[in-house]
């Protein structure tokens, strides 16, 4: 009786299975512009700390939101 081995796997070093995640892209936000977030609903940017935070006015709260701003959305 022969046994077989199985072929060795080749290693593909452009593999579409090993590329790195891509991040999306850091979304700027201007003065006045007008945002929703899923705890405080509507509201409108009145202040931009360079390109990592925000001041945005919910009417009743103004809250610092930094940036990534996963639950923040520009309208």
């Amino acid at each position: 009786m022969t046994t077989s081995h199985a072929p060795r796997r080749r290693y593909l070093s452009a593999s579409p299975f090993n590329t790195p995640p891509v991040e999306p892209p850091v979304e700027v936000y201007q003065l006045r512009d007008r945002v929703c977030h899923d705890r405080y609903g509507l509201g409108s940017v009145v202040g931009v700390e360079t390109d990592d935070a925000i001041l945005v006015d919910f009417g009743s709260t103004k809250r610092r939101l930094t940036s990534p701003y996963p639950k923040l959305v520009k309208l």
